[in-house]
């Protein structure tokens, strides 16, 4: 053993009787000469290890042999053209399973197998294809090689909670294809994508099919949000008390001039009335007044006559027609409605016409805001209702409670709605599948079009619907490995092939 300070090298001599020749597969025993190799081993206390092997060179007997001479190689040591031993291989393969290539470079830095992040990925891809097993229950989702445009199948072991397999795509015939192959499979867990439901129908046709009780209720969400958005007046309705304090913004006829405090003409007027009647008040005269302020005699006089400065106010100053005039009804409306931002509003009055500029919606609006009074209280918004309904009433907190109470006790519908969600919501909870017929035929009952349309979703998948609001399987764990395979896409830095991804997802 020599120790160099940074590195260790260790001498190694192996001596075996023979070697089996790679390419016949014939016993050697014709020693053809040795040499060195120093291949790379795990470090020592941070420091790296080389180990000095001097290995035989062989003559291979068969004259038949494309290979004439090869190298000894010592069983679980070392393989052809390895710089490396076979454990230390198998840890930075080990590395790169876990944390990819640049975080698993800077790691084996650390402890002192210095490797570059395409050695690590290497390692990786070399390992052997992982040989998936076959499951009992097995959920199937997807998951995006690139969002909006190439997706894969990923299959999860329900029972045991570790990924099967990946598929390249999610076409029916790819996931049938494999669940053919594994002959076995009882439960398949999956959302309510037709491709999954053609695939395990055609692939497993004996296996029972569970929808995912997580997708149920985020497509029952979608809905309930639908309905609510379908009766924005009866928010309005229900808010139409001012919070404390508020009132409704004052109208044009109350906010007295029509030029207000900082508009620049306006402003220069008023300083001029004011500093002219402040002389006439000191005992000047028109005639003195018009020398001190440079002005002349008739604009003097003007502004002498005037007992207020609205009074000058006349002209190109008052009643010119502008582009804001036919909307501003509409900004009275939805600033009496709560919603105070000029942006938003010149937004929408954009769309129905208005062709000036934000400024001078943001100038119109602005006294609005100086005076004492203020806007009413803004109603909540469908996505809010929504949630309120959708959440258990004995979590909700009181006062968001008294707020639902009071929009449902101004809309007949929403009140049938919250029904109807507090039903399926206990059905899907208490696994009482065999209620959903009934819940169905209640819901058709009431005049509410995006809960129908829901309901006539179940229906077309009502085998797999009842069975996902009865039994106790799910594809949760399933939705846990798309996210475990969305952060293994982020650490490749965009080198996650299907191939290595798949060996990170199924040997990690």
């Amino acid at each position: 053993m020599q120790d160099d300070g940074e590195v260790i090298r260790v001498g190694v001599r192996c001596r075996t009787d023979g070697a089996r020749c790679p390419g016949c597969g014939n016993w050697s025993r014709r020693v053809h000469g040795s040499y060195l190799r120093f291949p790379a081993d795990l470090p020592v206390a941070g420091r790296r290890v080389v180990l000095r092997l001097r290995v035989r060179r062989f003559t291979c007997g068969d004259v038949s042999c494309e290979r004439r001479t090869f190298v000894e190689q010592i069983a679980g040591l070392t393989r052809r053209y390895s710089q490396r031993t076979e454990r230390l291989r198998s840890v930075l393969a080990e590395v790169g399973l876990a944390l990819a290539g640049r975080a698993g470079a800077r790691l084996a830095d650390v402890f002192g197998a210095r490797v570059s992040r395409n050695t690590v990925l290497r390692l990786v891809d070399a390992l052997p294809e992982p040989q998936p097993r076959t499951p009992r229950v097995v959920g199937v989702d997807e998951y995006a090689m690139r969002k909006g445009r190439v997706y894969g199948t990923v299959l999860v072991d329900v029972e045991t909670r570790r990924p099967v397999d990946l598929l390249p795509d999610r076409e029916a015939g790819t996931v049938a294809a494999w669940l053919t192959e594994h002959p076995g499979i009882e439960v398949v867990c999956r959302d309510r994508a037709p491709f999954f439901a053609e695939g395990a129908s055609l692939g497993a046709p004996t296996a029972v099919q569970v929808a995912d009780r997580f997708h149920l209720w985020r497509n029952l969400g979608e809905a309930a949000e639908r309905c609510v958005s379908g009766h924005r007046l009866c928010l309005r309705a229900a808010s139409t008390e001012p919070a404390p304090g508020k009132a409704p913004a004052p109208s044009l006829a109350e906010r007295g001039s029509p030029w207000p405090t900082g508009h620049r003409f306006a402003d220069r007027t008023r300083a001029k009335h004011a500093t002219v009647h402040a002389l006439l008040a000191a005992g000047h005269s028109r005639r003195s007044i018009q020398r001190q302020l440079g002005m002349t005699y008739r604009t003097v006089k003007l502004l002498a006559d005037a007992a207020t400065p609205e009074e000058l106010f006349q002209g190109q100053w008052q009643n010119r027609r502008t582009k804001l005039d036919d909307f501003k009804p509409y900004l009275h409306e939805r600033w009496a409605e709560g919603c105070t931002n000029a942006w938003t509003l010149w937004e929408e009055i954009k769309t129905q016409g208005y062709t000036g500029g934000y400024g001078a919606v943001r100038a119109y609006l602005q006294p609005f805001r100086t005076t004492a009074t203020a806007p009413a209280a803004r109603p909540p918004s469908p996505r809010t209702v929504a949630g309120w309904i959708l959440t258990h009433p004995d979590t909700l907190p009181e006062n968001e409670r008294l707020k639902l109470k009071s929009v449902l006790a101004a809309c007949p519908e929403l009140e049938a709605l919250t029904g109807h969600v507090r039903a399926f919501g206990k059905m899907l909870t208490q696994l009482q599948g065999d209620q959903l017929p009934q819940w169905i035929k209640a819901v058709r009952t009431d005049d509410l079009p995006s809960l129908h349309a829901f309901a006539n979703g179940l229906e077309r998948d009502l085998v797999a619907v009842t069975a996902g609001l009865t039994l106790p399987w799910s594809s949760g764990v399933v939705e846990g490995h798309v996210n475990r395979i969305k952060m293994i896409k982020r650490q490749m830095y965009g080198r996650a092939g299907f191939g290595l991804l798949r060996k990170r997802v199924l040997l990690a």
